[in-house]
């Protein structure tokens, strides 16, 4: 009898959505720093900046804000697209592709967005709205890791995560003070697996500080440069990827939540 590989496949892939999760920290500080002060991988934000600009008639503003929600959107559709199609053709290693093409983008930014920004170049808005893009892609890749419901590219919902699973641990916790004999036993289980939860939730928060700490320091030292530490990174998920593919069952089966 086969051993189960699916223990295995979720710590691969936790692994790799803490990894991811340091790619969009510093890639969302490069953008802001270096193209109109906007992040790139903030859709709330971003919409919230539609809203005070349109009735402000700042054109140029709610144009910018608008491009980046659309491509943000765009970027998530095409890696949800292809999870899909891999999906129905088996490709075990589709995560690959997704992340492959996010490497493409900020590596294309990093060679030539160097030149056109540095002359203040009208692509700047094209490569604003390609970072978008390619957070909006990483965000449709890796949605799941086990149980959890994951997303690396903003935190907002991984707090509000956290904070349940440190409820359900004080819960757990009390009802265990007052447990006896083997009836504590279940307590004693829940309790370390919300734990567990908790403690990975609250590692995508500190990686994703992390990264923006990180891709601060790069991009005040190199500027746009900055993304190929990045890119590095990524090509690091993909190697992952092609040595211990990240299923994507756990994609497929996903629900929108």
């Amino acid at each position: 009898m086969g051993t189960d590989p699916r223990p295995a496949n979720v710590r691969t892939k936790a692994a790799v959505a803490l990894l991811l999760t340091f790619v969009a920290g510093s890639v969302d500080v490069a953008g802001y720093l270096i193209l109109y002060h906007v992040f790139t991988a903030h859709a709330s934000g971003d919409t919230a900046h539609l809203g005070l600009d349109l009735p402000r008639l700042k054109w140029h503003d709610a144009a910018i804000a608008g491009a980046v929600i659309a491509s943000f959107l765009l970027g998530s559709v095409i890696a949800r697209t292809i999870m899909e199609i891999g999906a129905r053709i088996r490709l075990r290693r589709v995560a690959s592709i997704t992340l492959a093409i996010e490497a493409l983008i900020l590596l294309s930014f990093a060679l030539v967005g160097r030149i056109e920004i540095g002359r203040g170049h009208p692509m700047m808005p094209w490569w604003l709205a390609a970072l978008a893009c390619a957070m909006g892609i990483q965000t449709g890749t890796l949605t799941r890791v086990g149980a959890l419901t994951v997303h690396t590219t903003f935190v907002t919902g991984m707090l509000n995560k956290l904070a349940q699973l440190l409820s359900h641990v004080l819960f757990e916790t009390y009802d265990l003070h007052f447990a006896v004999g083997e009836d504590r036993r279940p307590y004693h289980l829940r309790r370390y697996r919300f734990s567990k939860r908790a403690a990975f939730i609250f590692g995508i928060w500190i990686l994703y500080l992390s990264g923006a700490v990180c891709g601060t320091f790069l991009t005040l030292s190199v500027g746009v440069r900055a993304l190929y530490m990045p890119v590095f990174l990524l090509a690091v998920a993909v190697i992952t990827d092609w040595t211990r593919p990240l299923s994507v069952e756990e994609e497929k089966e996903q629900s929108e939540r």
